[in-house]
């Protein structure tokens, strides 16, 4: 039996999003998978990404941007979809073409919305490092959708 053939999609979805490498690990692919898992504790160590989350979930979002080390938290979009879509693509050893876009550019926009959270504000509010990227996922979904969708019609 061929590595990640007998793995449903979502299943395998769900688990990277839930954590970086648990998919890769589901997959069978168990250095990729501990290589990211151990990155994703890294990242989010150095970054001090749950004292980030708990203190964004509490409102402190102030204390949440004066704890943030952005030197490290930004590599933390590029890892986290990169793990997804690599989990996602092997789970049945297929991909259709250009389906990786809307991952990459969910990344980049991520990436932007940390680095800006610190300083953006919405309507006067400050958003800060957990919630102003989660504002920029969607904006990334579309552009990567876009780009996909011409490129796809150019190929017609």
């Amino acid at each position: 039996m061929e590595k990640g053939k007998n793995r449903d999609k979502l299943e395998v979805l769900f688990w990277s999003i839930a954590l970086p490498g648990f998919g890769q690990l589901l997959n069978g692919a168990y250095i990729k998978g501990l290589l990211l898992v151990g990155l994703e504790f890294l990242i989010n160590v150095m970054g001090n990404f749950n004292q980030i989350i708990i203190l964004s979930f509490h409102g402190e979002i102030q204390k949440a941007v004066e704890v943030t080390n952005y030197g490290w938290l930004m590599f933390y979009p590029c890892l986290y979809f990169f793990a997804i879509w690599d989990a996602y693509k092997d789970a049945k050893g297929e991909s259709k073409p250009y389906a990786f876009l809307p991952f990459v550019f969910s990344a980049y926009f991520v990436t932007v919305g940390v680095i800006f959270s610190a300083d953006l504000k919405l309507f006067g509010i400050l958003i800060g490092p957990v919630w102003l990227p989660i504002l920029f996922l969607p904006v990334g979904l579309l552009a990567g959708g876009i780009i996909r969708w011409i490129l796809l019609k150019r190929s017609e």
